[in-house]
């Protein structure tokens, strides 16, 4: 039997729950991410089995000019997730902040290091990318 962990935005208007997570998860410090989390840096992680249990259709988007797609919701602003350039909603990254409960998520890595602010220090336990992760 397989756990289901839940999660919302800040007023709870979007809920969802997921029942797994995939093993990489990292904390990204590129511009965009820092400046939608509003934060030193954003962490997200891809999930298994995603249901939006309410708001879906409240979901916004915002699309940067490189494409990638930044999910929020409209009453709170809360910031939700990521999604690459024209990925289906299936496809978002969760922002893990977002998340109800504990979950069994690890954090492996930073990337998009070269644009992290000057005043954020490294995880000096944690590889480091300066852009995406090395294949």
């Amino acid at each position: 039997m397989s756990q289901i962990f839940h999660g919302s935005c800040l007023c709870g208007s979007i809920r969802f729950s997921v029942r797994g997570f995939q093993q990489q998860a990292a904390n990204c410090h590129c511009t965009m991410c820092r400046k939608f989390h509003g934060a030193a840096f954003g962490t997200l992680v891809g999930v298994q089995g995603l249901n939006w249990i309410s708001g879906q259709a409240l979901l916004k988007d915002y699309v940067a000019d490189n494409g990638t797609i930044r999910s929020f919701c409209p009453n709170c602003g809360a910031s939700l997730g990521f999604r690459g350039k024209e990925a289906p909603l299936e496809a978002i990254e969760l922002a893990i902040a977002t998340f109800d409960e504990d979950i069994p998520v690890t954090i492996d890595a930073q990337i998009y290091t070269a644009y992290k602010a000057n005043w954020c220090e490294l995880n000096r336990e944690l590889p480091a990318f300066a852009e995406g992760r090395e294949t």
